[in-house]
């Protein structure tokens, strides 16, 4: 996440003042295609007589079927079928579709809470990096490091200085952490 203020002067800015902007930038891994993987041993099947009309085998045959997949605990009974194998097919289809949006829906919600933890509010105050042409400095704010020729910096000549600056208080506020745990 970096703050990217632009110095400009607008064409109807008679006093001379110059205006800045800020942008947000978020960058983050491609998410992975959600995998469902469902095992045997995971599921129980139950089985019971049909409900409704139907006639005669509707009394006689344990043809409806439920399936609760025990880790999620999501069911599905599927009665539709004179069949008990082919409604228990149709069962596992509808089970693998409901933890699939389920699992699906877990991914984006944490991503999207990922994406705003980066971006934040994208307010003024939450300035990272400075960018300063004018004075031709780079500061960066969480470390209050600040580093003379933006262009050099730019084309990444003097970018180790500030990545090792981050890392070195990274790793303080880590050891500072470890030693406040009880």
């Amino acid at each position: 996440r970096r703050r990217l203020p632009a110095p400009q002067v607008p064409v109807t800015e008679t006093q001379g003042r110059v205006h800045t902007s800020t942008a947000s930038v978020a960058v983050m891994a491609q998410p992975d295609e959600v995998q469902v993987v469902i095992r045997d041993e995971d599921l129980r099947f139950d089985t019971y007589r049909s409900q409704g009309a139907g006639g005669q085998s509707v009394n006689t045959t344990d043809s409806a079927v439920r399936v609760t997949h025990i880790p999620t605990g999501v069911q599905v009974a599927m009665q539709d079928e004179r069949s008990q194998h082919k409604n228990k097919a149709k069962a596992l289809k509808v089970l693998r579709a409901r933890i699939f949006d389920a699992e699906r829906l877990r991914k984006q919600q944490e991503l999207a809470k990922t994406r705003k933890g980066l971006i934040g509010t994208g307010d003024r105050s939450e300035r990272i990096r400075t960018y300063n042409f004018p004075q031709d400095r780079v500061s960066d704010h969480r470390v209050g490091l600040s580093v003379g020729g933006i262009d050099l910096f730019m084309q990444g000549g003097r970018l180790d200085e500030m990545v090792d600056s981050l890392k070195d208080s990274e790793d303080a506020q880590a050891i500072e952490d470890l030693c406040e745990e009880p």
